[in-house]
């Protein structure tokens, strides 16, 4: 009987190449592995081609790309056989929109707001500057609208199956309002000449009777329809008149029917630049092909989860991983009804079912509690071992290297909000001007407030989301938390010390908008839904703005030490004390002991193994150091110099040699790893918006980047740089795959759900996505997985760079948890003390129910230990010993009550044993409790 809280999860990316039949195949191996949930990628109808499955164009559906109601059926069977259960990454946010895939944006298109499908698109409809008719904006056309109809590249077409009419433009799909087709039915018969004849005849007759405004309209349409395509003749006759509206070169006269026909439309055609500045349909960030779903709204609600409710009745999905919730208009109220719809499902066999949320959170701030929700994906967990694990004292020397290298302060706060500035004016300047008009009209909707100028109230505004910390807050339709009061009040009073201006007011205003405290009895009476709007889209544009600024660019300008670049993270951060680790687990047993842990996801810069080489080189600031200034030197006639410009800047360079060290194969050669670290440094270039953008490229610069690294990992070219950070890398190898395995260990140990992303049971040196989407060799994982049922870990360790020892050490502590997995999903945790010259490098605990135990110790920053990555650490190495008072430790003889570590860590820096615990003294329960040191 599968568990409702995961022993652990595994993340499957499902794609047409690894569909749900190959997904069928890998169960036994997870099984094996001791996993007991499969977490999948979003599995919906997705638009065709899809490698992630995010970009859903039919909720309702399965995706047949993925194998269907028959391939997902066998999963289900191999997942039923294996007692295994599944958790779908489901998309609630956003669905895939352009092209001709999807039912319900095509459906917009042609009726606009008459379209049953209209309330779920969060559409402006009277937003579009210089238009008589609402509508909304397509930026689709890859030049501009004008050269696209001069070229011929729109074009009017009939589908006789259908009795209608689109333009199209390449692949997208743009239906005609049928209200125009009388106008297109009798141009395009006298196009064709074809008054006289008896199809003619019939379609200006049919034109005749719905000549009228507005005709037909949606309920006249089918009939409409039907009798169009039922005229004997009709199709060839419209097939030849279609010439009337054939825009292209030397065709006057066809350009400005087409255009007046397409102004006509409850959409405009645009550049595809147009989205910064004009867009009025909420996006996923700033991702054209994503719009965003009104899913507060209750039909919409039911009619995207009908599949999920499904396929929850039928046993068949035992929990739910809800992707992007910050962009939802009111979260809470999702949850509530998203619990009350797996109740309905699961009817008098209710059941705990598994809930967890992508959320990202600030520094210091916590987790909102929802309704059902265990907890997030573990992205801040990922972040904790992180700066658990990393050498503080090597991070104030790398301080001072990158604020040598960048000529910058090592602060991010000034970097993020030149980022953020950066975002406001480009990617999301259309929302953040839907937002702002919305505000002015709310400000002259009354006297007392009309004098506050658009222009004023923008930089004001613009001020408030500069300072707002985190990704948003969570108003409802009600008055809001005291939590979001008070982070409101904040940012409010930051943003009024930058200001300059007169106040008069204006921030109490945007204040009482943003808390909807203008809706108070009493106070001016603004419009309420504008007000209630305006507070709840900004929750909603909050979120997308600090992950482009913070995320997508902030993280690819400030490159101290990589390894903190993570989502989630901060790049700023001070390495976390080992007190402090323990009063964060502690918290986290007590409030959310069940949300994910991650250490590598979809979603993560950089793969996990990658992370936690780079993390050593706070182990060796020194000598890290001085090997930059080296390469420097040696790769200095390969760079790419056209006047000012320099390929790749300063601060690339040293993100990129970070970046090499990281992924660089050891022991294994890899043809394509020149050609990966050109396209992340594309990716990398782009994505902090400075030498280079995904809006506006710099094609001499890319151009630059590419030859740059082609020469400096070209052996011909440069054999003395690739010896030496060949030399190096070795090295941060080593002390990598020693930090893996204690960040393993923690993952797997420490209050949370382990979650285990594909193919990471070996050395995880991928890149960021898509590199980390590559195909996962599950066969040769399988294979060796009955060969380390009794592992020689001192055999493992010596050949530590085939990582067989990460797969082994890895089914070791999930066969653990599935042994004691009462313990792990409901023990408390206790921090254990420890004594001696190195208890600095080590972390101590013990997860405990009842007599039951399991204590864990881990090393940590292991240069001192290994000669500076040089060999693998000597058990004698470690001085320091584990207060091991009231428990009994198997493998450990007697009553044991102060461990040495050389005897824990005979083979590896790691220990997990199981104990029993009979209890201890009342000065010794009090230093558990961490209450005296």
């Amino acid at each position: 009987m599968t568990a409702a809280i995961p022993i652990a999860t595994y993340r499957l990316q499902l794609t047409a190449d690894f569909d749900f039949d190959a997904a069928a195949t890998v169960i036994p191996y997870l099984k094996a592995l001791g996993i007991s949930h499969l977490y999948a990628s979003p599995f919906m109808k997705a638009r065709k081609g899809s490698t992630h499955g995010y970009d859903i164009v039919d909720h309702t559906k399965l995706n047949p790309e993925l194998g269907g109601d028959a391939g997902f059926a066998r999963l289900s069977e191999a997942l039923r056989r294996h007692d295994i259960g599944l958790i779908l990454d489901f998309v609630p946010n956003h669905v895939g929109v352009h092209f001709a895939d999807n039912p319900w944006w095509l459906d917009v298109l042609e009726w606009g707001p008459a379209s049953p499908h209209a309330v779920s698109f969060d559409i402006d409809w009277d937003q579009l500057p210089y238009r008589a008719r609402g509508g909304v904006l397509l930026p689709v056309i890859g030049s501009s609208y004008g050269q696209a109809l001069e070229g011929g590249e729109i074009e009017l077409r009939y589908d006789p199956d259908e009795g209608s009419f689109s333009a199209w433009y390449f692949e997208h799909r743009l239906p005609i309002a049928p209200e125009r087709y009388s106008e297109i039915l009798r141009n395009v018969v006298k196009e064709a000449g074809a008054d006289d004849s008896a199809p003619g005849k019939g379609i200006l007759a049919l034109a005749a009777r719905y000549k009228g405004l507005r005709h037909p309209n949606r309920k006249e349409a089918p009939a409409f329809k039907a009798e169009l395509k039922g005229i004997d003749g009709g199709a060839d006759i419209i097939a030849r008149g279609l010439d009337a509206y054939r825009a292209g070169p030397d065709r006057p006269a066809q350009i400005l029917a087409l255009h007046h026909l397409l102004e006509r439309q409850h959409y405009k055609l645009g550049h595809w630049r147009l989205a910064s500045s004009d867009i009025n349909y909420r996006r996923f960030f700033d991702v054209n092909t994503l719009a965003g779903l009104r899913v507060e709204d209750t039909e919409t609600f039911e009619a995207i989860h009908r599949l999920v409710k499904q396929l929850i009745a039928d046993g068949r999905l035992q929990g739910l991983r809800l992707d992007h919730i910050d962009g939802l208009r009111d979260p809470v109220q999702y949850f509530q009804r998203l619990r009350r719809l797996i109740r309905d499902a699961q009817g008098e066999h209710a059941k705990p079912f598994y809930l967890v949320i992508e959320k990202i959170l600030g520094e210091g701030e916590k987790l909102h509690s929802f309704s059902g929700v265990h907890g997030t994906t573990g992205y801040e967990w990922m972040n904790v071992i992180t700066q658990a694990l990393v050498d503080g004292n090597g991070l104030d020397p790398l301080d001072e290297i990158w604020r040598q290298i960048s000529n910058t302060s090592p602060k991010l706060e000034p970097l993020l909000k030149d980022a953020k500035r950066r975002v406001l004016e480009t990617l999301l300047a259309s929302e953040f001007t839907v937002l702002t008009r919305l505000l002015a009209r709310i400000a002259g909707g009354h006297y007392s407030t009309r004098d506050y100028s658009a222009d004023s109230l923008r930089q004001a505004f613009e001020l408030y989301v500069l300072h707002f910390p985190v990704y948003r807050t969570y108003l409802t339709s009600a008055a809001p938390s005291p939590h979001d009061r008070a982070l409101i009040a904040a940012t409010i009073e930051k943003a009024r010390a930058d200001w300059f201006a007169a106040d008069d007011g204006i921030f109490d205003f945007l204040r009482d908008a943003l808390t909807m405290d203008l809706l108070k009895p009493g106070g001016p009476a603004h419009g309420a839904p504008r007000v209630r709007r305006f507070a709840l889209k900004v929750q909603q544009f909050t979120g997308p703005l600090m992950a482009k600024s913070l995320e997508d660019t902030a993280f690819y300008r400030y490159h101290r030490l990589l390894a903190l670049n993570e989502v989630g993270g901060d790049p700023s951060a001070k390495a976390l004390s080992v007190d402090s680790f323990h009063e964060m687990m502690r918290i986290r047993a007590s409030e959310w002991p069940h949300g994910m842990t991650a250490t590598a996801t979809h979603d993560t810069k950089r793969g996990e193994d990658a992370r936690a080489r780079i993390m050593s080189l706070a182990e060796i600031p020194g000598e890290w150091t001085s090997s930059v200034g080296r390469w420097k030197v040696l790769n200095a006639p390969h760079l790419v110099i056209e006047g000012e410009m320099r390929a790749p800047s300063v601060a690339f360079e040293y993100m990129l040699y970070q970046a090499l060290l990281g992924a660089w194969p050891v022991d294994e050669a890899d043809a394509t790893f020149a050609e990966r670290m050109q396209a992340y440094a594309l990716k990398a270039a782009r994505e902090g918006k400075q030498e280079t953008s995904w809006l506006n490229p710099n094609q001499a610069y890319e151009t630059g980047l590419r030859t740059f690294i082609g020469r400096i990992l070209d052996p011909a070219v440069s054999a003395e740089f690739l010896d030496s950070i060949a030399t190096l890398a070795r090295r941060v190898a080593l002390l990598g795959a020693l930090n893996s395995l204690s960040q393993i260990t923690l993952k797997a140990t420490m209050p949370g759900v382990p979650d285990f992303y594909q193919g990471t049971e070996f050395w995880d040196l991928s890149l960021v996505d898509p590199d980390n989407r590559r195909p996962v060799d599950f066969a040769a994982r399988a294979a060796l997985l009955p060969a380390l049922e009794n592992p020689d870990w001192a055999g493992l360790a010596q050949h530590w760079p085939d990582a067989h020892i990460k797969l082994a050490w890895t089914r070791r502590l999930l066969k653990l948890r599935s042994e004691l997995a009462d313990l792990f999903a409901h023990g408390d945790y206790q921090p254990l003390e420890v004594r001696g010259p190195h208890r600095d490098h080590v972390i101590a605990f013990a997860r405990r129910r009842g007599h039951d135990a399991v204590i864990v110790v881990v090393a940590k920053s292991f240069a001192a230990f290994s000669q500076g990555g040089r060999s693998w650490p000597r058990a004698q190495a470690f001085d320091a010993a584990v207060d091991l008072k009231g428990y009994s430790v198997e493998g450990l003889a007697g009553e044991t009550t102060e461990a040495p570590l050389s005897l824990l860590f005979q083979h590896l820096p790691v220990a997990v044993m199981k104990a029993g615990f009979q209890g201890v003294s009342k000065p010794a329960r009090k230093r558990l409790r961490g209450e005296v040191s």
